[in-house]
């Protein structure tokens, strides 16, 4: 049953009451301020909304997150159409509540309900208008474009391949006419999105203006405890700290792909191929580390093949990620997580293979869903995922609309945190490695390119992502337009271009699922560099005394205590009250990232020595 506001003529009675009560037991002057009172009235009214409002989003929540895990992991026509029918819903149910809530004055209103309020004007990631169909047209497609990318398929050599084998012959291939066909043949896939998403960007814009906001960028910008304008700002700073690193990575490893391949298909100047570094958008850049491998001491051992030696499977791996979390001193996993998480891909249905991490009540029943594949990459990925699913845990006992990390980058980078500490040092803890195959500081360069080839490749792009959609959400960008302002921006920041010309319909950034799927960007660009900021306090933290790269906080338990006190805290205050409380600083910090891969940087600049570094 839906429970009724408290209505505005009890609450006034009951303030005036209140106000006779104190008048008759104080001194005789005592005077009651009738703003006062009329500023509690409207407290305890927003008191009363609110906890009606958490009450209904969070019973709403918990089924639409059911149908949305049925949708991902049994992709069919019923399931699609189950998940768009929960998420217009749901859309709807959030979208009356924040239109419902600009009666009341934030400015007004104590610091709890005001935050309250706010994030429930701007927590929703595609607002749909109150115009009747709205929310399911939205609802439609979103579902639409998210099982296109997650069905999508293309001929390659008279077969048909799906994403994962796609990205195997990217990671593996030295062809490169095979490169150039597959990364095509992937994006070609995304194509048939771009009229579907050009609406669905005009329903979202529409719904942001009903809540207030001029566009939708503005309504995402607007979820980090200030004006969009300074969080515009701040991430342009953050990438003013981190961008020579990347430039002196960029020209490196276009100096080695020039050797490898040939002038014909890697010039010596100017942009990288996308379809040339290993990974299908060309984020992350480990696949070709047998490419741009430094000429120092490498480690003795692949981690990938110790992982396959010692009969890790995908289950092992998952239990080995929970194991560094409560080597912390936090909890165990649940039972439910082991017996409803999808850990592997199941054998004859379609399903999202894209790795997330699940919180479907909003308590105890989180999960992973992974198409786990026993190499180091998802050993990372394990770990990372796992973090997720821990700070869902740590928050549980917030009231509902702090139940989130203190912003969206946090919740990005705990897991990622957690994953510096797969050092040696923590190899050899877990018998993957010996003592004696443990590599010295003369293997140090080595293993920070390939930690830089995953971080610091990373930051331009994810900095292209939004940027490329905010032009995108505040019409800057019209739809004709999205493909060559995609190619832009990542030539700008990244210094990359497709392997050919593209086709006149081509709409790339479809063949990005987070694009399709509407997760908002900006948080992974934060979360590589906070991550470090973590990893480096918790170090300090830990009494670590060496290199920071060396460093690793498994079995630390003072730091684990820390680091779930900072957790418990959710979206119940500012992030940077949060921030202090672990890393002692109110500011996102790049130079932990410096300090980090300062050998590298070193290294990279003699490498570069008489180069034309840029593009």
């Amino acid at each position: 049953m839906m429970r009724q506001f408290l209505k505005p003529a009890a609450i006034s009675a009951s303030l005036l009451a209140l106000a006779a009560a104190l008048a008759a037991c104080g001194p005789a002057k005592t005077r009651i301020d009738p703003a006062a009172i009329a500023m509690e009235e409207r407290a305890i009214e927003a008191r009363a909304f609110l906890k009606d409002a958490e009450s209904q989003i969070a019973a709403k929540s918990h089924l639409a997150a059911q149908a949305y895990w049925e949708q991902a992991t049994n992709i069919t026509p019923e399931t699609n159409a189950a998940a768009a029918q929960q998420g217009a819903e749901m859309t709807k149910l959030v979208v009356s509540l924040a239109n419902a809530s600009k009666r009341f004055d934030v400015k007004t209103l104590p610091p709890e309900e005001a935050r309250k309020i706010q994030i429930l004007r701007s927590g929703i990631t595609l607002p749909a208008p109150s115009r009747e169909g709205a929310a399911e047209e939205l609802a439609d497609i979103t579902t639409k474009l998210d099982a296109t990318y997650s069905t999508g398929k293309f001929m390659f050599q008279g077969r048909e391949i799906d994403l994962l084998e796609a990205s195997r012959i990217i990671e593996k291939s030295r062809n490169p006419a095979e490169l150039q066909a597959v990364w095509e043949g992937w994006h070609s896939i995304a194509a048939p999105m771009a009229p579907d998403y050009a609406r669905m960007v005009t329903i979202a814009n529409e719904g942001a203006r009903e809540l207030g906001y001029p566009s939708l960028d503005q309504m995402w910008l607007s979820n980090y405890d200030m004006k969009p304008a300074q969080m515009e700002a701040e991430v342009q700073r953050l990438w003013t700290q981190v961008e020579p690193l990347y430039k002196e990575l960029h020209c490196y490893a276009r100096g080695r792909l020039n050797t490898y391949y040939g002038d014909a298909v890697q010039p010596a100047t100017g942009p990288i191929r996308a379809d040339l570094l290993g990974n299908m958008w060309a984020q992350q850049w480990s696949g070709v580390y047998d490419i741009l491998k430094t000429d120092t001491p490498s480690p003795a051992y692949d981690l990938t093949t110790r992982l396959n030696e010692q009969g890790y499977t995908p289950l092992k791996m998952v239990q080995t990620g929970e194991a560094f979390f409560t080597s912390l001193g936090l909890q165990s996993l649940p039972q439910t997580f082991w017996e409803r998480s999808m850990i592997t891909k199941p054998e004859g249905r379609e399903v999202v293979c894209h790795a997330s991490a699940w919180d479907l009540d909003d308590y105890e029943d989180v999960r992973i869903k992974m198409c786990t594949q026993v190499n180091a990459e998802d050993f990372q990925t394990v770990h990372h995922e796992l973090g997720h699913n821990y700070y869902q845990l740590a928050y549980r006992h917030q009231d509902h609309l702090y139940k989130n990390g203190a912003h969206d980058g946090f919740h990005e980078a705990i897991g990622d945190f957690i994953a510096l500490s797969i050092t040696p040092e923590y190899l050899e803890q877990l018998g993957l490695i010996s003592a004696a195959e443990k590599p010295g500081a003369e293997a140090d360069t080595a293993l920070l390119l390939q930690t830089a080839l995953d971080k610091i490749a990373f930051l331009p792009f994810a900095l292209s992502v939004d940027s490329w959609r905010w032009g995108v959400l505040s019409g800057e960008t019209p739809p004709d337009q999205y493909n060559q302002s995609w190619t832009d921006i990542r030539l700008k920041n990244q210094g990359i271009i497709p392997p050919a010309p593209r086709p006149a319909d081509a709409f790339d950034p479809g063949a990005k699922y987070h694009i399709p799927g509407n997760t908002p960007y900006l948080r992974y660009f934060l979360s590589f560099i906070m991550q470090f900021q973590f990893h480096k306090a918790a170090c300090e933290q830990a009494g670590w005394e060496g290199p920071l790269h060396r460093c690793s906080i498994y079995g630390n338990k003072e730091v684990g205590r820390r680091f779930e006190e900072m957790m418990e805290a959710g979206m119940s205050q500012p992030w940077p009250d949060t921030l202090e409380k672990f890393t002692g600083t109110r500011e996102m910090d790049g130079s932990a990232i410096i300090e980090y891969f300062d050998p590298l940087m070193v290294y990279l600049k003699d490498q570069n020595a008489g180069q034309s570094c840029g593009w």
